[in-house]
């Protein structure tokens, strides 16, 4: 699961990097190291504008969405918080996710995602609630070795709320993780190389055996992974601090520095 992610770079990085067409953000977008479900994340998708007539190409377009994607039949917004990852293997199949598979993917910026090891070797014995204790946990910082911008597969959904506010919304698609990244979590974030974005983001490209072969999963050895502070763990924390790597006091050692 891909449940924490770093996205940082600039606006106007973002519109160069993509080519974008229409800058639809309202605000500003600021640097985020602790992005949590239900937060507003920068996404890239491809669609005709607000109000264009039909005739009217679409274009690429940069958006803030909410992460947590809401089905246009949800009753509310609640359901988001547990759509934030939908597995490659299925999406294209399942009735939350196969109409956004079908003609609304995006792409999610990212400089790299969290995920947490359990560390081994903890087998304490229960305390006098006959509870054992919860395992601990180091969370690692994994981001692309050359320090690329991440261009993470997603889809999107459009829900109306009982405002009659329209909300967007989104989710990760996760798969298998490379052996050398499997070790500390078996999943980990489905990245689109630039070469096959226009593909992806095209609405017009609904053939699902097509748009799955979009999709390839990461080469083992391009990733690099690191322990980092365990502030990461509240998602009141922010900033670049979280990203480094951990010091002696923020990592418990042993195994976890042994990984890589």
């Amino acid at each position: 699961m891909c449940g924490r992610y770093a996205t940082t770079r600039a606006r106007q990085e973002l519109l160069d990097e993509f080519q974008v067409q229409l800058d639809a953000v309202d605000g500003d977008i600021e640097p985020d190291y602790n992005v949590a479900p239900t937060k507003q994340v920068p996404a890239v998708l491809t669609r005709r504008p607000k109000d264009a007539p039909e005739e009217e190409a679409a274009v690429r377009q940069l958006r803030t969405l909410r992460w947590g994607l809401v089905p246009s039949w949800a009753k509310d917004l609640s359901i988001g918080s547990r759509m934030i990852n939908a597995r490659v293997e299925t999406a294209h199949e399942k009735p939350s996710y196969r109409r956004a598979f079908a003609k609304r993917r995006c792409l999610l910026p990212a400089d790299g995602y969290f995920e947490w090891y359990t560390l081994e070797g903890q087998d304490e014995p229960a305390g006098k609630n006959g509870k054992k204790p919860k395992p601990r946990k180091q969370p690692f910082f994994i981001r692309p070795r050359d320090d690329a911008l991440m261009a993470i597969a997603g889809l999107y959904e459009l829900w109306k709320s009982p405002e009659d506010e329209w909300v967007w919304t989104c989710t990760v698609i996760t798969t298998d993780a490379p052996d050398d990244l499997g070790r500390i979590h078996d999943r980990m974030p489905m990245v689109v190389e630039p070469g096959r974005w226009e593909s992806w983001l095209d609405p017009e490209l609904t053939d699902v055996d097509e748009v799955r072969g979009l999709l390839v999963p990461a080469m083992a050895g391009t990733m690099d992974a690191y322990p980092v502070s365990k502030a990461v763990n509240n998602v009141k924390n922010n900033g670049p601090q979280l990203i480094e790597p951990a010091t002696d006091g923020d990592s418990p050692g042993n195994d976890s520095d042994a990984l890589f």
